[in-house]
C-alpha cells in the first residue's frame, strides 16, 4: 500500500491533492461535498475555483473507503472539526498509517495542537508516527507548482522521513525537523501576526512598522516555545521566520484579510460569519492568548491584537500600548536547554 488519502477539501487539502496526483503520486481526497465526489474526471474544485482538479485524484465521500486504503492520512480539517474527523478515523487506524497533521491552530477548550488532538484521539496509533507539515506555503502556488519549501516534524526520525519521502516533489522540497513543538507553534503564532500586519497596512502604518512586527513578533512567539520546551531555533526555520513572512506580507493572506478588515472597522463577529479560512485567525488569536495566559508568557503584540478583537479597543489604542510600553533591552535569549534535538542527518 503507498497512498495518500487527505481528509479535508479546502484549500490545503485540495492544493496538496492536486501537487501530488500532478506528481504521479496514489492519492485520495475526502470531502463532505456529495455533489463534488464523483467518478475520477477533471473538475472544478470548489475551494479553487480557478484551479482544474485532475482526474488523478478520487474524490470521495465515503471517510471508510479513503481510510482503509492509505498508509499515510493527511488531516486538512480546519481545527475546530480536527478532533471530530480524528473519532471517525480512529476505529480504521492500522498497522501502516502515519498521520500527518496539516492544519495549524489551537484547539479552544484543550489549548491543544493538531497532532496533540490526533495524539490523544488516534489512540491506537503510536505517537511516533504522527507528524506534520508546515511552512510558508500558499495553497494557490502549491496546486500550481510552484516552487515551495516545507518542513516535516515528528517525533521519531522514521516518521519525519516517511513524511518526507511521501510529500517531496521536484516543486515541494520537505525539510526535516525535530522539534514537533516548535514546528506547530511557529505555524500558529503566524495568524495572529499577520492579523497585526493586517492592522499596520489597513491603519497606514507604514513598513517601519512592519519590520519591527515580524521581528518582536518573533521574538513574543520565540518566549513561548521556550516555555513549552520548543527549540528556540525553529523559530528562524521554515515554520517560524519562514511561515511568518508569507502570512505578513502576502495580500493573499486571510488572517491578514481580516486585519484589514479590522483597521477598517469591521466588527469581530461579522468576520466570523465569513468563510472558515477567515474566522480561523480570530479563533486563533483566543487560544493562543488564553495559551500565553496559562504559562505566563508575555506577549504584547498577541495580547494586543486580543484586545482589539474582543475588547473592542481601537487600532490606534493597540499601536500607542505597544509604541509606549516601558523600555527594555532587545534580548535574543539562548536556545532551549529543554529540547535537544536527536542527531538527526539534515
Amino acid at each position: 500500500m503507498s497512498s495518500i488519502a487527505f481528509f479535508g477539501a479546502g484549500r490545503w487539502g485540495t492544493a496538496l491533492s492536486v501537487h501530488l496526483a500532478s506528481a504521479g503520486r496514489d492519492v485520495t481526497l475526502w470531502t463532505r461535498r456529495s455533489g463534488w465526489a464523483t467518478p475520477k474526471a477533471p473538475r472544478s474544485a470548489p475551494s479553487l475555483p480557478e484551479l482544474l482538479h485532475p482526474s488523478s485524484v478520487e474524490v470521495t465521500t465515503d471517510l471508510v473507503r479513503a481510510a482503509t486504503s492509505a498508509d499515510v492520512w493527511g488531516i486538512a480539517v480546519p481545527i475546530p472539526a480536527v478532533r471530530a474527523c480524528a473519532e471517525a478515523l480512529r476505529p480504521h487506524v492500522h498497522d501502516d498509517v502515519t498521520a500527518v497533521a496539516l492544519s495549524k491552530g489551537i484547539e479552544a477548550d484543550t489549548m491543544l495542537t493538531t497532532s496533540q488532538v490526533l495524539g490523544g484521539t488516534l489512540d491506537a496509533l503510536s505517537p511516533d508516527r504522527i507528524g506534520v507539515l508546515c511552512g510558508p506555503s500558499h495553497a494557490e502556488d502549491v496546486a500550481e507548482g510552484r516552487p515551495t519549501t516545507v518542513v516535516a516534524a515528528a517525533h521519531s526520525e522514521d516518521a519525519a522521513r516517511r513524511i518526507q519521502r511521501r510529500f517531496m516533489t521536484e516543486r515541494l522540497r520537505v525539510y526535516l525537523n525535530a522539534d514537533l513543538r516548535g514546528v506547530e507553534l511557529g505555524g500558529t503564532a503566524r495568524f495572529v501576526l499577520a492579523i497585526a500586519a493586517g492592522i499596520i497596512d489597513g491603519g497606514g502604518y507604514g513598513e517601519n512598522a512592519k519590520a519591527a512586527l515580524v521581528t518582536r513578533g518573533l521574538a513574543e512567539v520565540r518566549r513561548l516555545g521556550r516555555a513549552l520546551g520548543a527549540d528556540a531555533r525553529t523559530f528562524s526555520g521554515l515554520a517560524g521566520i519562514g511561515d511568518l513572512v508569507v502570512t505578513c506580507m502576502s495580500a493573499r493572506s486571510p488572517a491578514r484579510q481580516v486585519g484589514e478588515q479590522v483597521a477598517r472597522g469591521r466588527p469581530t463577529d461579522q468576520i466570523l460569519d465569513d468563510a472558515d479560512t477567515i474566522g480561523e485567525g480570530v479563533q486563533t488569536t483566543r487560544s493562543l492568548y488564553n495559551l500565553a495566559q496559562k504559562h505566563n508568557v508575555e506577549m504584547p503584540i498577541t495580547e494586543a491584537v486580543y484586545s482589539v478583537l474582543f475588547d473592542d479597543k481601537q487600532p490606534s489604542q493597540m499601536v500607542k500600548r505597544l509604541m509606549t510600553r516601558s523600555p527594555k533591552r532587545e534580548d535574543w535569549a539562548p536556545p532551549s536547554t529543554k529540547h535537544v534535538p536527536p542527531d538527526w542527518d539534515y
